[in-house]
């Protein structure tokens, strides 16, 4: 392996599986599979193997996010308990539709630190999903993971807040990339995509790309781990040359980057929380916690 070591690396996604028990009408893989069949993925799971391979080569090091999905479901991984431990010595994630945390809480509780539960506008299961959620939080209790509703598109998230949890809103773009946005994307101040700055993807296959935007084309690919070191990828030739592209403001002369409009930054829709608290209170109390 090369001397070097995997500086500015902050998130890493690693696809489990590729497949999916969920029909979301604005998922990409959908509408590839009913208006683009020659772009079709075989959907399978990573080899456990490689698993522990990508694993063996990150930092030991809890800054870093190991997301253990992509645009499958994880917790469809026959092995997802064991995955999840060979990232013990990170921070362990996944976005999960929900269908299972029932049947996989045992690999759940416990073992994972963080997760998100994706709820979508116009889900016709989101009944159901409100029922599983509730009895997994009950099972739950106050052990690990912390988790996070992800509410994307226009949800009701008032009903939500009986269970106290974090709730991060998601604008939703085109079915077949980011862009199209219901709302301006947030651009960070330094003009450089910061998903490109800090993050790697690994599909099933070992592919390597520089984010997990839907690219079913596969423009985003700079290297497979099944061939080189992850090191050798994150400093590899055509990282360096698109990275040195968004320094100069020239996204656009990366080919999946050319039409992404997303920079980094997730952007939110507008469920402000109203506060009965005033500014001057919450300041007056900010000062007095630092007597």
């Amino acid at each position: 392996m090369s001397d070097r070591c995997l500086t500015g690396l902050v998130n890493i996604n690693v696809e489990l599986t590729s497949r999916c028990n969920k029909s979301c009408w604005m998922c990409g893989r959908r509408k590839v599979e009913k208006e683009y069949p020659e772009l079709i993925l075989e959907y399978d799971d990573m080899d456990f193997a490689l698993v522990e391979k990508i694993a063996r080569q990150l930092p030991e090091d809890k800054s870093i996010v190991v997301q253990l999905h992509n645009n499958g479901e994880p917790l469809l991984y026959p092995r997802f308990g064991d995955a999840v431990r060979c990232f013990s010595k990170q921070t362990t994630n996944i976005v999960t539709n929900g269908k299972l945390l029932l049947e996989k809480a045992d690999e759940i509780i416990g073992n994972l630190d963080t997760m998100a539960i994706s709820i979508i506008e116009n889900d016709d299961e989101a009944e159901e999903q409100y029922k599983i959620i509730e009895k997994f939080l009950e099972i739950k209790g106050d052990n690990k993971p912390y988790t996070i509703l992800r509410l994307n598109g226009r949800i009701d998230y008032k009903k939500y807040e009986k269970f106290g949890l974090l709730m991060a809103t998601r604008v939703i773009h085109s079915a077949m990339g980011s862009f199209n946005y219901r709302k301006d994307p947030t651009i960070p101040e330094i003009g450089i995509c910061l998903d490109f700055l800090n993050h790697l993807a690994i599909n099933t296959k070992g592919e390597v790309s520089i984010c997990v935007r839907f690219d079913p084309k596969r423009l985003g690919v700079i290297g497979n781990v099944n061939e080189q070191d992850l090191v050798d990828i994150w400093f590899g030739e055509k990282r360096m040359k698109w990275l040195e592209y968004h320094r100069q403001g020239r996204r656009d002369k990366v080919p999946l980057c050319s039409y992404c409009h997303f920079w980094g930054v997730p952007t939110g829709n507008d469920l402000r929380r109203i506060s009965e608290i005033s500014e001057k209170e919450i300041f007056l109390s900010e000062f007095t916690s630092r007597e």
